[in-house]
Formats: C-alpha cells, structure tokens, sequence
C-alpha cells in the first residue's frame, strides 16, 4: 500500500499505527497542500482522508482488538478519534491534557485492556506538539498522561522511535517522509520546520544548515557566565543549541563561563540550571570553564614560550589608546625569559604582577581591531565562587572559549551576531594553539523594546533597588516574565517563530504576550472583582433579602476550571465606572444573574454617584442591553485584593549606542489597585492564573494568609493593550 498526502500535514497517527501493526506502507509526500492523505490499496482502490484511513489500518491490523473488541468499544473508539485533534490546537492542547490525564486516572489504555488506534491518534497528537508536549512531560503536572505515554513509547520503542525520528524530526519534508534519508535536508525546502518536534508556525528562518555537519557527530554547547540570570535573549541561544542538537542527533553540553569571580556565584548558576531546565532544555553534560583553569596556563606558557604571547604592563587606557592606533607595544618584543619572568609575578599575584596582562601576538595593523593583540590574563586577586583562592589570575572569555571548544569536541559554535567581528580572532587563536577549527554558526541576537538586556545594566536595577530581584516581573528574565504570568510554552513559541535567522530584529513584547493570551485563555479560570475605591452600592428592592448561593462553572467552555459559589443579594458592588455611565430607567445586565432596572441615582453635592436603586427585570433580554455589570453581592466573605500593574524600566524604545540608560530610567514602573473579591478566590495557590471579568487576566503572586493581608494578583498583558512608558 502507498499513503500519498502533503507535504505539510502528513497523518501521523496513521503512519505509526502502520508501523506498531507491521503493516507495510510506503509513503511519498507529493499531494498538493490542503488535499486530504490519499491510501492507495494493492488493488488499485483509494480511500480518502487521515481518519478514514486510520480506521482502516485499524481494522486490518492483526494486533488483538486494534479497532475494539465491539460495537461499543469501536464507538469509544470513534469518539476518541473525534477528539484528538484538539491537541493540534494550540490554544486547548494544555487543557486537552488536563483532560486525558483524569481520564486515564482509573484506566490503562483509552479504550479496553489493550492499545487500541484511539491511544495511537492521542500518542502521535503529543508526540507532534515536541517541545510543548516535552516541558509539560518534564514538569510532573500530568504524571498519569506521562505514565502512559512513556508505557506505549517503551513497548512499541523500536518502531516509534524510527518513526519519530523520520517523521518528527523535520516535519514535512518530502525526503523525510519518501526516502526517510536521516540526512539534513535541504536550505531550499519550503516545507515545515520542527524544533524538537514542535512546528514552527513561521518556519523560513529554520530552513538552513550547520555547515559540514553530519547526523551523530554534532556536538554543541551553550554557554552562559553565572553573572545573572538567565534571560529572554539567552533563551534563544539556548533553544537554538537544543534544536541543532536534535536535528543532527547530536549532543548538547551546558557550560558556566565563569571566569570573572568579580561577577560570579553559585546563586548564579543554581538559578541558570533552574531556568534551562524551565525551558525544557535536555542536555547531555554540564561543565565549567574553571575546569580547565590548569590546562589552560599551559596553553598560555606554551604560547609564551612559542613568541605567541608575550606580558604586557602598559597601563590600561595607553594600551586602549595604542589598540584603537593600530601602535605596537613597547612589551612586544619582550624576550621569552622576560615573559615569563613576568608570568611568574602574575600567577603570584605580586604588586609587579597586578601591573601586568598577558596578550596574543597576533596582528597590531589589522583592519579588524579584535585582531590586535587581545588580552588572554589578567590579574584577579577576588576569590572564585567555586575554587576559593587558588588562583590569581584568570582567563578572558577570547582566549579560554575557543580552548575549551576544542577541547571538549565541540563541533559547531553558536554565537550572536554581535560577536562577528571576533570570529576572525577566534579562529586566529585556535590555530596559535594549535586545534582543528571548530565552526562558528551566527544568528541574530533577539532584542525587545523598552528592554534591557545587559546584565550589568539590570544588576544595576538590583542594586539600586528600582526592582525586587533578578525574577521581578518587569526584568525579560525567564524567571521574571514566569512570575509576571507568562506560560513557558509561549515563551518557546515565540522565540522558536523567530528561528535561526541572521537578521537584527527590534520585536514588540505584543506579540508574546498575544501567544500567551491564546495558551490561557481557554482554560484559566473567571473570577470577579470590584475597585475598593469609591465602589458603588446598588441596592434591588425586590431583590433576595436573605441571600442565597449558587454554584456556577468558573468557565463556561472548560469544564476543567472547576465551579465557584456566588452569593446573591439585594446589596450590590459595582465599580464606580459602571455606576457613572447608567441612566435613571436604564435596563442592564447583571452578569450570571439577568436584567436589572435602574430606578434611582444619588449623587453628592460634586456630582459623584453614591447609590443605585432598581428592580431586578430577570425576563428581560439580556441581547437588549448596553451594560452587562460585574458585581459582587455585599457579605463579609469577600476577599481583599491588591492588582499589580506595570510599566516598562526604561521609556525609550530603543537605546542609541552611545545613550546612557540611566538617563531614560521610568520613574514609575508598579501601579497598585485595591479590589475586593469573590469568595472563591481565597483557594487561589502562587502561579495561579486566572481572569477577572472584564479587567483583563493575572497571575497570582501570594495567596491569602490571613485575611487582614491581601491576595496580591500581577496583571498579564494580552497583547492587545500596550503598555506605554511615560
């Protein structure tokens, strides 16, 4: 039998339920895009459409009860089938999980007691989300879906693993899919790129190759210095390894560029393997450049003693000033027993040391002035974080990062554009030392508006106190724009969008955020809350005197949100905004209750509302009315609130090179409201994101305690809404 479909949608689920049955189908991506797959059987006859010809594989599968055991099971089946596209929507897959999770709770397989087409269409629904599905796999929050994931991953590993690695590891592509060739495929492909498994949704900027790379020998790293944490720009190199590493089969190492004690500590890299592992980042080795510390004074005294090196005591602005000229220095010609007489004192760390630098001798006309004579050592006498005192002086990061690349075997070199002028130095350095040259690959470092993304500029926020901490959620760290309520999967899908691309982009955080609203809005709770501040009180004459509660869905389309109790009363809150905008015998809408007619409206002596009267009209058409009110009934159960908002750090889109940042610092930045709420929302646990009706969606920061202390809710942006700095 040949499956023929397009090349952007093969029908996964039926080609790994061929394979699990052993049924021999040979595949040819050539349909035209938006035709449905086509199964040509041996006898010439066709059968259309990716489900038809999933059932079809099911019912002349010989594995025992495939397509059901009965009529009934066969119409569990097909009600399983009928939902398992919901994991190709990216706005319901979390809630989709949350779903099968319960479900499989008290069950084994979808279906029966046995694997069944129904599993297969559910497992390839996962398995094609890649990187989505993996970061929730990794986060332990639906361990029976996992559980039984990894159950049909481990018996069926031989055929799916084959399968995942043709099918998944490049989405689409005509080679992957006929000739299943495990080659990277061609820069030219128009077809869909896959980041670990996950479909870009702008796949162009995928669509190239690590040059002289062969699948099974690429070997990465990523490789951050523990000064900070990590963040939104980091995450795109870290992400862009990641994929390289799966693309090619290859291997991935972490390793702490730590070799400045002056900015470094464990805090440091304990956070940074907090985030990579936040960012589902799989890795094969974390190393640390300090490891190597002994090799490399080697490697310095065997440049030395090679008249590659020599040591330096120019003062540092004269040296600056004699780089920028193009002027030799005065040490240059140095003898090898001077050098390393001088090398001598800077290993000790003497006061004649402390004067002196150790320097390539590399090109001091070069119209590439990070060709002439960079610095490789210079004294340090601040202990290191991780090797105490042990050493007074310290690598820079040009000298030790093309050592320690060849010396783990790193095959190919990520690095941000902004580094392309050092791409001769390092690979200038590498030959004086003596390696194989490892590959540089460049892509465009990801900037964002009215963002800062120096680490020395940020830890000037820190110190300076203008925010809590390296996770406060106006800092574009990964543990910062979390706590602000951003969901890991769009953070992934939005740097995955911008791909590998060596263009310099300025990008809105809109966007991002827009991608977040899409992930939780389906599935975050409603709740209501009303501005303490002059809060108006509507009083219903006919309205329940003794009040009386109901128990409502906290989202009407999600049944996995859960129900709330709501209290109804003829003593109304309703924010002052909506109160001002009603007329004297307007009809509105009180929202999960029904029509209400305003009667009266008091006001002060200034004009300010006060009180409402009115008649509750619950026959009333609710399709009739301009206001449709939020409201609170008056109780003491009602929860204080404390709704966060903020601003941008700086207020200038973008900084010019030569601006200081100090000078466009935002002087507010945190907006505090103060609300009641229902109930219900006493339950709300730190993380929790939810939506108030009618004031946009937030994250819960801290929870109740006691109730003299209010829930504190940060307001997530939903892209629609732009901040503006002031």
């Amino acid at each position: 039998m040949e499956l023929i479909f397009p090349a952007d949608s093969p029908p996964f689920h039926a080609i790994a339920a061929a394979k699990i049955s052993g049924i021999s189908l040979t595949t040819s991506s050539t349909l035209p895009s938006g035709l449905p797959p086509t199964l040509v059987l041996e006898s010439g006859q066709r059968l259309h459409g990716a489900y038809v010809i999933l059932r079809y594989i099911g019912r002349i599968s010989s594995l025992p009860h495939f397509y059901g055991l009965d009529a009934y099971q066969m119409s569990q089946i097909d009600e399983w089938l009928d939902y398992a596209p919901v994991f190709g929507s990216g706005s319901e897959f979390e809630g989709a999980c949350r779903f099968v999770d319960e479900y499989l709770l008290h069950h084994t397989f979808l279906v029966g007691n046995s694997l069944s087409i129904a599993d297969v269409a559910v497992w390839a629904g996962l398995a094609a989300a890649g990187m989505r599905w993996e970061s929730l796999r990794k986060s332990k929050k639906y361990q029976n879906l996992v559980r039984w994931f990894n159950s049909i991953s481990a018996d069926y590993d031989a055929v799916l693993s084959e399968f995942t690695s043709t099918y998944l590891g490049k989405k689409g592509s005509t080679k992957a899919a006929s000739s299943k060739s495990k080659e990277p495929q061609s820069s030219n492909s128009r077809s869909s790129a896959v980041e670990n498994g996950v479909q870009a949704p702008e796949t162009r900027a995928f669509e190239v190759d690590l040059p002289d790379a062969e699948v099974g020998k690429v070997k990465l790293r990523f490789a951050p210095e523990p000064s900070g944490f990590l963040h939104i720009g980091h995450s795109k190199a870290a992400l862009l390894n990641q994929y390289f590493a799966n693309r090619y089969k290859g291997q991935l190492i972490v390793r702490f560029d730590d070799t400045n004690p002056d900015k470094e500590s464990s805090e440091f890299v304990d956070n940074l393997l907090k985030d990579i592992e936040t960012l589902g980042i799989k890795y094969n080795a974390v190393t640390y450049t300090s490891d190597y510390f002994p090799q490399l004074m080697e490697m310095a005294e065997k440049l030395i003693f090679e008249s590659k090196a020599y040591v330096d005591d120019t003062p540092r602005e004269k040296m600056q000033h004699e780089r920028m000229e193009g002027i030799e220095s005065k040490c240059r010609s140095n003898t090898v027993e001077e050098n390393l007489k001088l090398w001598k004192e800077m290993i000790s760390g003497s006061e004649r040391g402390l004067m002196c630098c150790l320097r390539g001798k590399l090109d001091m006309q070069d119209l590439n002035k990070s060709l002439r004579d960079p610095v490789y050592y210079r004294c340090n006498l601040t202990p290191h974080h991780r090797i105490g005192a042990k050493y007074k002086i310290y690598p820079t990061y040009d000298f030790c990062c093309p050592f320690v690349d060849a010396v783990e075997g790193i095959t190919h070199a990520l690095r941000s554009s902004e580094y392309h002028d050092r791409n001769d130095q390092y690979y200038r350095i590498q030959q004086d030392m003596g390696f194989r040259k490892v590959h540089i690959y460049e892509f465009s470092r990801l900037n964002m508006v009215y963002t800062l993304l120096s680490k020395r500029k940020l830890l000037w926020f820190v110190q300076n106190g203008k925010v809590e901490g390296w996770d406060d959620p106006r800092f574009p760290t990964v543990q910062g724009i979390v706590r602000r309520g951003l969901k890991i999967e769009a953070l992934i899908q939005f740097i995955l969008e911008q791909g590998a691309s060596k263009n310099l982009n300025l990008m809105e955080w809109d966007k991002l955020w827009a991608i977040n609203k899409k992930i939780i809005d389906p599935v975050c709770p409603r709740h209501t809350a009303i501005s303490e501040e002059r809060r108006v009180l509507l009083n219903l004459t006919d309205g329940p005197k003794d009040p009386f509660v109901r128990v409502i869905p906290k989202h009407k389309k999600y049944e996995g949100a859960g129900e709330k109790s709501v209290t109804y009363s003829n003593r109304l809150w309703i924010d002052y905004a909506d109160a001002e905008s009603i007329s004297i015998n307007e009809e509105v809408t009180l929202k999960d209750w029904g029509n209400a007619i305003v009667k009266d409206i008091k006001k002060d002596e200034n004009g300010i509302v006060t009180q409402l009267t009115g008649v509750l009209h619950l026959e009333g058409s609710v399709k009739m009315t301009k206001l449709k009110l939020t409201w609170l009934a008056d109780d003491n159960e009602l929860v204080r609130l404390m709704l966060v908002d903020f601003d941008y750090l700086i207020t200038k889109k973008k900084l010019e090179e030569d601006e200081d940042f100090v000078d466009v610092v935002n002087p507010s930045t945190r907006t505090e409201t103060s609300a009641l709420g229902e109930c219900d929302m006493r339950n709300l646990k730190r993380g929790d994101v939810i939506q108030l009706e009618r004031k946009g969606y937030y994250r819960c920061d801290a929870p109740l305690v006691r109730p003299s202390k209010p829930i504190v809710l940060f307001a997530i942006p939903d892209g629609k809404q732009q901040t503006v700095a002031k």
